[in-house]
């Protein structure tokens, strides 16, 4: 098969392996040598590093981003009865999180050029009843959290960090102004594990105690038969540390090549499709490449028989998910965006091992498609 031939996926971690197999190797191998799979040495060096990346001062590992965001939203006392105000475009964990610690989500619409929450829309969400607030860095691109933070002052705000490992807003790091930000490590994250894996990070050394107590039943200074809380078992693997820990010195330069290729795709579409747009004060992570057309369906079917993995991420709002019939809250802006943009909205081929001949290839697979009229 030519090069011109093999199909371009829309993620690649075979290509990130081959160029880290040795250290990944080594990693396992300590974890396997050493024969301690929970809370041991692999976890404790990832929290370090993984704080010092964050620019946080501490960060506490644990199963999955899910369990991330539910324990962070416990830490900060959000339970029954409580409302939680977020957005509908994400993944549905976002809300899961939410619904898991009895409290009800409260949708706000989206902004129309960065497709995050919008900070115009928080104050009429806001009841007597909100808990807390959780922003979603989309794709990748953050959230204004400290125009949130302006809007709402006296709630917590725990941002859903999971696509956006060193996204930056207003020249700091995300999770700089809230009180927690919730990270994942799922395979395909631009940090990734080899299986499920997550993090919190913050500067809340109260808030870090509450989360590495909730994540190991409750247990509080070591004690392994006395329980404090009523937590759960969302402990880290340290099988999966070991791997992150591998992985995470050569995360700016992934970063940097994602950002790079995005740069590329916004260059060559420029003018036939709307795109994410990056505000003034954002640094994008670069998680994912969208672009929006109203025929999303037949497009991504077209790409996908010349041989570009084309994606869609996520074509059902969590508000119209069946799971969440009647148990979610909205305002009387509603959620427009949200609908067109989960209506239209496509994924391209992004990871940092793409050539520059594979880029041009997706852009001259995109372009052949009789786009819809050019944007103004």
């Amino acid at each position: 098969m030519s090069d011109a031939e093999r199909s371009i996926p829309l993620v690649d971690l075979q290509a990130q392996y081959r160029t880290i197999r040795d250290d990944v190797r080594a990693a396992i191998d300590r974890v396997v040598e050493r024969q301690l799979f929970i809370s041991g040495p692999e976890t404790a060096e990832f929290e370090l590093s993984f704080a010092r990346s964050c620019e946080a001062e501490h960060c506490v590992a644990v199963s999955s981003g899910t369990t991330a965001l539910e324990l962070a939203l416990r830490a900060v006392g959000v339970g029954p009865g409580d409302e939680v105000v977020t957005v509908s475009h994400t993944f549905f964990a976002t809300v899961s999180a939410i619904v898991a610690t009895g409290a009800t989500p409260v949708f706000v619409d989206i902004d129309p050029q960065t497709w995050t929450m919008d900070p115009a829309l928080v104050a009429e969400a806001l009841s007597e009843r909100t808990g807390a607030i959780v922003p979603v860095h989309i794709y990748g691109h953050p959230v204004d959290v400290p125009a949130i933070n302006a809007a709402a002052p006296s709630i917590p705000i725990i941002e859903d960090a999971a696509q956006a490992h060193l996204a930056r807003y207003h020249g700091s790091a995300v999770g700089s102004c809230a009180h927690a930000a919730c990270y994942s490590f799922y395979p395909g994250k631009n940090l990734g594990a080899y299986g499920d894996a997550g993090a919190v990070s913050t500067n809340d050394a109260e808030l870090a105690a509450t989360v590495r107590a909730l994540r190991d039943h409750g247990r509080v200074g070591g004690a392994k038969y006395e329980h404090e809380l009523l937590g759960t078992n969302a402990r880290a693997s340290e099988m999966q540390m070991a791997v992150l820990s591998a992985k995470l010195p050569h995360l700016a330069v992934w970063t940097d090549a994602r950002r790079r290729i995005a740069g590329d795709y916004e260059q060559g579409l420029a003018g036939s499709y709307r795109t994410q747009e990056t505000a003034a004060w954002a640094e994008h992570a670069r998680h994912l490449f969208v672009l929006l057309h109203p025929q999303r369906d037949r497009l991504v079917s077209e790409l996908r028989s010349r041989g570009i993995g084309a994606g869609i991420h996520y074509p059902v709002p969590c508000h119209r998910q069946p799971a969440l019939d009647g148990r979610w809250r909205g305002t009387a802006a509603g959620l427009a965006v949200t609908d067109q943009v989960t209506a239209e909205c496509l994924s391209l081929p992004l990871y940092p091992e793409l050539d520059q001949r594979e880029i041009g290839r997706v852009v001259d697979a995109v372009l052949a498609r009789v786009p819809e009229p050019a944007l103004a």
